[in-house]
């Protein structure tokens, strides 16, 4: 077979390890970036993931010829996501080069605006890299996630880096750590030889523990209703019968209850955390609560010689299942670290934010945004029907602007079924919403809109709305 000569520009099918072939395009790597020595590779970034890995010349093959094949054997929605961005990439590059006649093609290479920093890995791994100067087309299914990080922090503060153990600290004080699409690099997780357990299985903590055994953790779990337990025993997790007895077995034990009145129960009530924690035993609080519980949580755990991390998570029951949630932690950095390939396993992406407290703030604005915007989705297609408008054609017009999203197109088609099965449940949104707008009293901070939007989830939840979808906002505007 004829030797195929690849160079910087053109797309190819990388495979990665034992993954299947992904599509990509070569580039020119980072100016302090070192080839590993003694292999024949190129540098590749992944279409529909962000990712960009060192590629041995033998593991790429080129993309138009190989396109039909590989189309055949490999599957998926992110995979089709992946080939659908190729195809964007190929469309713009040909309306450039007939705009520019023919010289246009030095321009649509992009400079790096700034160094990559990148971690060498084993030679089979994947380097999951962002590059900063590159935004992600919107066919890449971590769009809506580029949007919110751009939004969330300032240009020259955290760079995302690669799924291994170390951190790089910006002048902010506040990390990232950048996990790749988790359907292609997850199965790469080196998972730590400490002992898990982890403390309440609802709509979150299944997917969190379930990613944790496929990654290979130990894990424990507990639940108050323990049926709940049976699924993961019989996946490999081991059961404790009590939260002391849990984090007595464990090296690292986290926890995700409903509200701040779970978390602390579960810390300071009867066969409680406390009861358990040993000098240098680790507990993690993932629940969603206010800064004065973190604080009052953090302080009862040390004060025992124990280790303190709170890592509340963003997103959903189906981005927890798929292991793409985003992770926001702060406490004892030495804990961060060491719940790395943890954070890893459960989610794309984590965030160091300095002094425990800070978290609880950071994510109840994010889901005080999140709660208001939905209230906002609903009236909007309720005033569309009001007024004689198709609520179709409105949210068709919607998901074609600025605001298009993947979050706006699933939410509006759910209440258009009728479909308000809980991915977040509507009751929690709500008391977030209450927890931000209290937060916003102590700092003497106007929160109007999210007291508008307050009100609205109230009445959902006097129409019985509670257990369902945060979407289900939308009734409390037609009854």
């Amino acid at each position: 077979m004829a030797t195929v000569h690849l160079r910087i520009g053109d797309l190819v099918w990388g495979k990665l390890g034992r993954y299947p072939p992904w599509p990509g395009k070569i580039v020119s790597p980072p100016k302090d970036l070192k080839k590993p020595r003694g292999k024949k590779c190129h540098f590749v970034k992944f279409f529909g993931t962000e990712d960009h890995a060192w590629i041995k010349v033998e593991q790429l093959k080129p993309y138009h010829a190989h396109k039909e094949e590989m189309i055949k054997i490999n599957k998926g929605k992110r995979f089709q996501q992946a080939v659908d961005a190729v195809e964007d990439f190929l469309k713009k590059a040909k309306g450039k080069e007939q705009n520019s006649d023919g010289k246009g093609d030095s321009k649509g290479k992009k400079a790096h605006s700034k160094p990559l920093k990148i971690l060498e890995e084993d030679d089979e791994d994947l380097s999951a890299l962002k590059d900063p100067s590159e935004k992600p087309v919107k066919d890449d299914p971590h769009f809506h996630h580029f949007l919110l990080s751009q939004s969330e922090k300032p240009a020259s503060s955290m760079e995302p880096i690669s799924k291994r153990l170390k951190i790089i600290e910006e002048d902010t004080g506040s990390t990232s750590i950048q996990a790749a699409d988790s359907t292609a690099v997850n199965g790469s997780i080196t998972p730590t030889d400490k002992r898990i357990g982890f403390l309440g299985l609802g709509l979150m903590g299944s997917g969190i523990v379930s990613n944790l055994l496929k990654m290979g953790h130990v894990v424990t779990v507990w639940n108050r209703t323990a049926e709940k337990c049976d699924l993961f025993i019989q996946e490999g997790a081991r059961l404790g019968r009590t939260p002391a007895e849990v984090v007595s077995m464990c090296d690292i034990t986290f926890s995700c209850v409903s509200d701040p009145k779970a978390a602390r129960d579960l810390v300071l009530g009867p066969s409680g955390v406390l009861q358990g924690i040993r000098p240098g035993k680790c507990y993690v609080e993932m629940s969603t609560v206010d800064p004065e519980t973190i604080t009052e949580l953090s302080q009862v755990i040390t004060s025992r010689g124990g280790r303190f991390l709170e890592a509340p998570v963003a997103g959903s029951q189906q981005l927890s299942n798929d292991g793409m949630l985003v992770i926001l932690a702060a406490g004892d950095r030495t804990v961060y670290e060491d719940c790395s390939s943890c954070f890893q396993a459960m989610g794309k992406t984590s965030f160091f934010l300095g002094e425990a407290g800070n978290a609880a703030r950071m994510m109840l604005i994010l889901n005080m945004v999140q709660g208001s915007f939905m209230a906002t989705i609903a009236e909007g297609l309720t005033l569309a029907q009001a007024t004689g408008q198709s609520q179709q054609t409105f949210l068709d017009i919607l998901c074609q602007g600025q605001m298009a999203s993947t979050f706006v197109d699933q939410k509006c088609q759910n209440i258009l079924q009728g479909n308000f099965k809980p991915d977040y449940y509507l009751k929690h949104i709500q008391k977030d919403l209450r927890l931000a707008i209290s937060m916003g009293d102590m700092a003497n901070h106007p929160t109007p809109m999210a007291a508008a939007a307050n009100e609205v989830y109230k009445r959902a939840k006097a129409l019985d709305q509670s257990d369902n979808d945060m979407s289900a906002v939308y009734r409390a505007y037609i009854h």
